[in-house]
């Protein structure tokens, strides 16, 4: 007759295991939990990015009548040797063109901006004296990640109404928008990209021109010098001072064309007489269009984009939902 095996003894781990297998409060435990992390991921805040630096610095300088092989060879060279022996810079990019270089500085991950900027302002302090004389002194311009637009609203008719609303009507909103979701907290940089605003524009006539013995410069430094004001003093009356400015600001076309210009001839002459003063939407910088499906096929319309950005540190999901909630409100 054989003897069974006694079974071996479990210590504290078996024993918590053999309880858990064979409890019939397991499944509730596991229903807890699951039902706590779904609590957790609904209520923790999210971020579509971590929160990074990688500064990047842009020097921006004038070099005016130099073509760009020679604004290459004069600036930008001697330009990226002196930002490339700035601290903790990672990569140097150049931008060159006709009259003008841009020196891109991205820093290592974790730099403060600021102190990125103050490297690179006074190192180029320190050997500025490298470059071209007469080459002005650049323009420094710091970006980052808060910078990028983390949230872009479209604005276009509906379908149907793109021939009834056009690219300045849909400006002018984009512009109320903005100043709405300026409002609303942490928001950062915002841009307009498409549309148009309206300009008043003086176009020249040469025959006129010629006829009146009026030249170009002269047409151009009378409008110059008439569209300004300038401090004149301060007049005391009954205890209060009042401050006293010369000249006026011109905000019409018919202003603008009672300005006289001086002639050859010595004749009186108006802007009228020798240009064209039109009020119309100014030329177009750059165009957002959306398509829609309509049952007479693919129909484009204008469209005006807002781009919004973060503060630093802000949240950028968070944003986004209060910036989603404020125009909900507005529309009612």
């Amino acid at each position: 007759m054989s003897e069974t095996p006694d079974a071996p003894k479990l210590g504290l781990s078996g024993r918590l295991t053999q309880a858990t297998l064979h409890s019939p409060l397991t499944p509730l435990a596991l229903l807890v939990a699951i039902f706590v992390g779904l609590m957790a991921v609904m209520s923790i805040p999210r971020e579509e990015e971590p929160q990074i630096s990688v500064p990047m610095v842009d020097i921006m300088v004038q070099a005016a009548g130099l073509k760009a092989n020679d604004a290459k060879e004069l600036v930008a060279k001697p330009l990226e040797t002196i930002v490339k022996s700035v601290t903790d810079v990672d990569h140097v990019y150049s931008f060159i063109e006709d009259d003008s270089v841009m020196v891109t500085a991205r820093f290592k991950v974790g730099t403060d901006p600021d102190a990125a900027a103050v490297r690179i302002h006074e190192k180029l302090r320190a050997n500025y004296d490298r470059m071209p004389k007469g080459i002005p002194e650049p323009l420094i311009s710091t970006r980052g990640i808060n910078d990028v637009p983390g949230m872009v609203i479209t604005l276009t008719p509906k379908p149907g109404l793109g021939d009834r609303i056009d690219d300045l009507t849909l400006y002018t909103l984009a512009l109320k928008v903005r100043n709405e979701v300026a409002k609303v907290e942490n928001v950062g940089l915002t841009f307009i990209t498409g549309g148009r605003t309206e300009e008043i524009r003086i176009e020249p006539a040469p025959s006129r021109m010629s006829l009146h013995g009026v030249s170009l410069q002269a047409l151009s430094a009378a409008v110059a010098s008439a569209n300004q004001t300038l401090p004149a003093g301060s007049v005391r009356d009954g205890g209060q001072a009042l401050d006293v400015r010369a000249g006026a600001s011109l905000s019409t076309v018919s202003e603008i064309g009672q300005i006289s210009v001086s002639s050859v001839s010595g004749q009186t002459v108006f802007v009228r007489d020798v240009a064209t003063v039109v009020q119309a939407p100014r030329e177009l910088q750059a165009r957002v269009t959306r398509y829609h499906m309509t049952p007479r096929g693919l129909e484009a319309a204008p469209a005006v984009s807002l781009a919004v950005a973060k503060r630093q540190g802000a949240n950028a999901v968070v944003v986004s939902h209060a910036i989603h909630a404020h125009l909900d409100a507005l529309q009612g």
